[in-house]
C-alpha cells in the first residue's frame, strides 16, 4: 500500500488557484484537499489546472474536497438542508472524496443519525465517498459517543484528527486506547496535526518539548496504516494539516505566529515518509 501526502488549501487562500496547484506539484506533495472559497472563477481555474495535472505529469493526483458550513442560527432541518445543498454542490465537481464536516456536538443523538444517513445515501447514490472528520463542534467531538454512531452506522467512514479528541478529554487519552483503537478499522484519511491536552495544534511539532505528543501520534497513525494495509488498498491518504494563525499560536498584542505553517507540513511530510511504514500483504 502506497502512502500519498495531500497539501491542505488552508492557509493558502492569498494564492490564484492556478499558483495553488502549481505550489503543490514544486513540494512534492501527491494531491490536494480543499474547502473551496465561494468564488465561481477560482473553482473552474481550479478544474481546468486539475485536467491539465492529470493528463500530463500526475495522472493519479488526488482530490478531496472540503464540506464545512458556517455556523448559523437554524433548525436540524434547516442545517441538514444546508448540507446536502453543499455536498451535491461539491459532487458536481467529482472530488475523489469529500471530507464532511457533519452535525453538531449539541444535536441530539437522534438528529445527527438522520443527517448522518442523509449523508451516506447521497455518497451511495453518487458514487463519491464521503467521510466524516473528527472534529470538535460536530458529532465526532467525543471519543465514546462516537461509538454510538459507528454501531448505528458499521459502514461509516471517518477521517483521524485526533487533536480534538485531545483537547475535548483534556488528556493524550492514554486511559482510552482500548475506545480508540475501536475507531481504526473507520478510518480512512489521516490529518497529520499534532496537539496537546489543552489545544488542537502545539507551537511546532519538532520542538523538544512537543516530543512525547508527536511520538504519541506518530504511534496511532502507524496502528491505522498497519491495519488499513491488510484491506489490500492500493493508496491511504495523509494531509499534514498544521492551521495557520489564529490556529497557529501566536504572539500576543503583534500575532507573530511562533511558527511557520507552510514549512511545518512540509516537515511533516518529509518526517511521515520517513518514519511511517505501510506494508504489502499477499
Amino acid at each position: 500500500m502506497q502512502l500519498k501526502y495531500l497539501c491542505t488549501f488552508w492557509g493558502c487562500e492569498t494564492l490564484s488557484a492556478t499558483d495553488f496547484l502549481d505550489k503543490v506539484l514544486y513540494e512534492g506533495y501527491d494531491g490536494v484537499e480543499i474547502n473551496f472559497p465561494d468564488d465561481p472563477i477560482f473553482i473552474e481555474e481550479f478544474l481546468k489546472r486539475l485536467k491539465e495535472i492529470r493528463a500530463t505529469s500526475h495522472p493519479d493526483f488526488v482530490f478531496i474536497a472540503q464540506q464545512v458550513l458556517d455556523p448559523q442560527q437554524e433548525t436540524v432541518a434547516q442545517y441538514q438542508e444546508r448540507l446536502l445543498k453543499r455536498l451535491e454542490f461539491l459532487i458536481g465537481l467529482q472530488p475523489d472524496a469529500i471530507n464532511s464536516h457533519t452535525g453538531k456536538d449539541f444535536f441530539d443523538f437522534s438528529s445527527n443519525l438522520a443527517i448522518l444517513q442523509a449523508t451516506e445515501n447521497l455518497a451511495k447514490e453518487s458514487g463519491i465517498p464521503i467521510w466524516h472528520e473528527i472534529h470538535r463542534g460536530r458529532f465526532s467531538f467525543h471519543l465514546k459517543t462516537l461509538l454510538s454512531y459507528l454501531e448505528v452506522l458499521p459502514a461509516l467512514k471517518l477521517i483521524a484528527d485526533f487533536s480534538h479528541f485531545c483537547v475535548v478529554s483534556e488528556s493524550s487519552l492514554q486511559d482510552q486506547q482500548d475506545l480508540l483503537s475501536k475507531i481504526y478499522p473507520h478510518i480512512v484519511h489521516i490529518h497529520a496535526r499534532v496537539g496537546s491536552a489543552q489545544a488542537a495544534q502545539v507551537t511546532h511539532p519538532f520542538a523538544p518539548e512537543w516530543n512525547t505528543q508527536l511520538k504519541t501520534y506518530l504511534s496511532w497513525w502507524q496502528e491505522i496504516i498497519d491495519l488499513q494495509s491488510k484491506t489490500k488498498k492500493s493508496f491511504f491518504t495523509i494531509t499534514p494539516e498544521f492551521g495557520p494563525v489564529p490556529y497557529m499560536p501566536c504572539a500576543p498584542f503583534t500575532l507573530v505566529p511562533t511558527a511557520d505553517q507552510q514549512q511545518i507540513n512540509l516537515e511533516m511530510k518529509t518526517y511521515l515518509q520517513a518514519n511511517l511504514k505501510a506494508h504489502a500483504f499477499n
